[in-house]
């Protein structure tokens, strides 16, 4: 029998396998869901990391989030779909393992040069992803881990490069004919993804709404973690010549800030966020926080208030929000 949906001519058994046949799969690794990608960066001291784990299996990151959550190590959580990021303290907990209850969690963190050692524990399915899980994923040097599944408690180390945040923020590169800032950032940010630069992260930050702005008023900021001065160098630079080749504004913005938490730009981002600042008072707070104005057009205002909102695109967006607390709300 036909059916018409919408004026689309469908079989109604359109979803039924031909011949009724199955299909017959072959899992090389049945009881292995490698994360994606797993990345490191710390605080010039190495007292704090931020874990940030890119996962295949949303359901699985909010098990470990659930749990991993109490572990003592773990100062804040955050999860922006399948990225799940985990604010941790250095240094080595005794963690008690309880099924169902304290199933899994991260046992050390262990910072030595530019490498940074993170030990996994878990009982039972929490032990494979305490193991083989995040061992194969993209970002791991290499990894020592034990037998895991079933009745098993499991522990896994992976080795990660160190890397330190780096914080870039953009606004002003379109006009109201032509462009948005968002995509083109989120576009050259992408081409810029690297081993020694990871694009770990975009917001849009919604601003005061000045009679200057194009429509929405709102700058971004680029988040990387990246390996050395060397690989930030290169980035900010290429990531320069691409907003100069593609921008359509005379006036853009951009600035460049390594820094953990970025906290002391904060209240400059409340009163841009609302009130109207001017450019002279964005370029006298930049250099106040050794902030590196890189491009100075009248940008630079809303591009210094985008800095501290790195990965909080949902509260960024939302007008008029105050960052309040360090590190994760």
């Amino acid at each position: 029998m036909i059916k018409e949906v919408f004026g689309i001519t469908k079989h109604r058994n359109a979803c039924t396998q031909d011949n009724r046949q199955t299909k017959e799969i072959t899992l090389e690794d049945p009881y292995t869901v490698p994360y994606r990608a797993i990345y490191v960066v710390c605080d010039e001291k190495n007292e704090y990391a931020e874990l940030i784990e890119h996962s295949n299996c949303y359901s699985g990151s909010c098990w470990s989030l659930h749990h991993y959550a109490k572990a003592p190590l773990v100062l804040g959580t955050r999860s922006n779909g399948n990225l799940i990021r985990y604010l941790l303290k250095t240094g080595t907990s005794n963690l008690e393992l309880k099924s169902s209850v304290a199933a899994a969690g991260i046992e050390s963190v262990i910072v030595e040069g530019d490498e940074v050692a993170i030990t996994y524990a878990g009982l039972g399915g929490g032990g494979v992803g305490a193991t083989r899980c995040r061992a194969f994923a993209e970002g791991v040097l290499r990894y020592d881990i034990s037998e895991s599944g079933g009745e098993r408690c499991a522990k896994g180390t992976i080795v990660l490069p160190r890397r330190k945040r780096v914080l870039i923020g953009i606004d002003d590169t379109d006009s109201k004919e032509t462009g948005a800032t968002w995509t083109l950032t989120h576009n050259i940010a992408r081409e810029l993804d690297s081993a020694a630069c990871v694009y770990l992260s975009h917001s849009l930050v919604q601003l005061y709404p000045v009679p200057e702005k194009t429509q929405n008023c709102m700058s971004t900021v680029l988040e990387f973690g990246c390996v050395n001065e060397e690989a930030k160098a290169e980035l900010v630079e290429a990531l320069k010549k691409a907003l100069l080749k593609y921008s359509v504004s005379a006036e853009t913005g951009m600035v460049v800030l390594t820094d953990f938490f970025a906290e002391n730009l904060r209240e400059y981002s409340n009163a841009c966020r609302n009130e109207r600042l001017t450019k002279e008072y964005a370029l006298k707070c930049a250099k106040e926080n050794g902030v590196e104005v890189v491009l100075g057009g009248k940008g630079v205002i809303g591009a210094l208030a985008a800095l501290p909102w790195f990965g909080k695109p949902k509260e960024s967006l939302i007008g008029g929000t105050r960052l309040e607390l360090e590190g994760f709300d």
